[in-house]
């Protein structure tokens, strides 16, 4: 079963990593990209979020840190355009989790509504800051050095970087997960003041994993930043993004390693080719709507959840047909 498990992993894996040598139009490979980066941000969210219970909605506070980490090294120190910005893109994951720790350390001291509350108000606090400050370009955001990669090559180092980011972030994951450290996140989750009585030091490994979980999401704002050549405070410390990301893990499936992956896969995609394919640019989230409607109704755990639940009634509805078959024909041969 493990193997079988491990297998699909690996065919998920190649499948990603060869289409764009296959699907050669820059148009999809621009699509993959983004779908990429929201899988890994989905899945660092949700190693939070998920794993502790505390909806955090304003993680594009890292996202925007990262963004505007690669716009103002990059511009600053005159980098020569090209693949050695790459290397700011870890830099910036280490400046999020920097503005993550007093950021968790204020929030987390709460409980989980209030947590939410805060979140949204220190969210607001960067985007307005990121909106007047004279070092951060104000409104007119900032420039970057221009990349002059041809047209149809350009998205292809991106989407390997950002194809690099998802493995790592899912490996950490699980990680956390099979960890005493993820078993205390899952604790928290069930019931924190039964994990506070058993010992759990609660508020350190929330602080903890929710540092954590900027990391990655710092990277992919640094990458999306890199891509763009340009960045303005209300994309980059975006609403959207939060209501997003936590859309995607909900659909996927809360708490668990695929759904993010599988929820970033379906909307940011989709909403990508509706984007580019019809004139009405907000024509995705009636689909958002509509299929979050359905989720709820149907399926109110995530899609990984309720297939998971149906595959192993299945299999326990035929191993009690078998048993079944089994007694019945021992007592025939009687």
């Amino acid at each position: 079963m493990l193997q079988k498990k491990n297998l699909w992993w690996l065919v998920g894996v190649v499948a990603i990593a060869v289409f764009p040598l296959v699907v050669t139009n820059p148009l999809y490979t621009s699509i993959g990209l983004f779908t990429l980066i929201f899988m890994a941000c989905a899945t660092s969210w949700n190693m939070f979020s998920g794993y502790s219970g505390y909806i955090a909605l304003g993680s594009a506070v890292f996202y925007g840190s990262g963004a505007y980490t690669m716009a103002l090294i990059s511009t600053h120190a005159n980098m020569a355009p090209g693949a050695a910005m790459f290397w700011l893109v870890p830099l910036a994951g280490v400046v999020a989790m920097l503005i993550a720790l007093p950021f968790g350390w204020i929030a987390l001291r709460v409980r989980r509504h209030t947590f939410v509350v805060i979140t949204i108000a220190v969210f607001f606090i960067f985007q307005l800051g990121a909106s007047n400050f004279a070092f951060t370009g104000g409104t007119s955001g900032i420039s970057l050095p221009f990349i002059t990669w041809g047209a149809s090559y350009y998205f292809i180092p991106f989407y390997y970087v950002a194809l690099a980011i998802v493995i790592f972030i899912t490996i950490v994951s699980a990680a956390v997960r099979r960890s005493r450290f993820g078993l205390q996140l899952l604790a928290i989750r069930d019931d924190e003041d039964r994990a506070l009585g058993l010992g759990v030091k609660v508020t350190s490994v929330k602080i903890v994993g929710f540092t954590l979980s900027a990391f990655t999401i710092g990277m992919c704002g640094a990458l999306y930043a890199m891509e763009q050549g340009q960045i303005y405070p209300q994309f980059v410390f975006s609403p959207v993004f939060d209501v997003s990301v936590a859309l995607m893990t909900f659909l996927g499936g809360l708490g668990t390693l695929t759904g993010p992956l599988l929820g970033a896969l379906i909307l940011e995609s989709s909403q990508q080719y509706l984007t580019v394919s019809f004139s009405n640019g907000s024509l995705y989230l009636i689909l958002f709507g509509s299929l979050f409607l359905i989720v709820i109704l149907f399926m109110p755990q995530g899609i990984v959840v309720f297939l998971r639940d149906r595959l192993t009634r299945k299999a326990d509805l035929e191993r009690a047909m078998i048993k079944t078959n089994d007694v019945a024909l021992s007592g025939s041969t009687r």
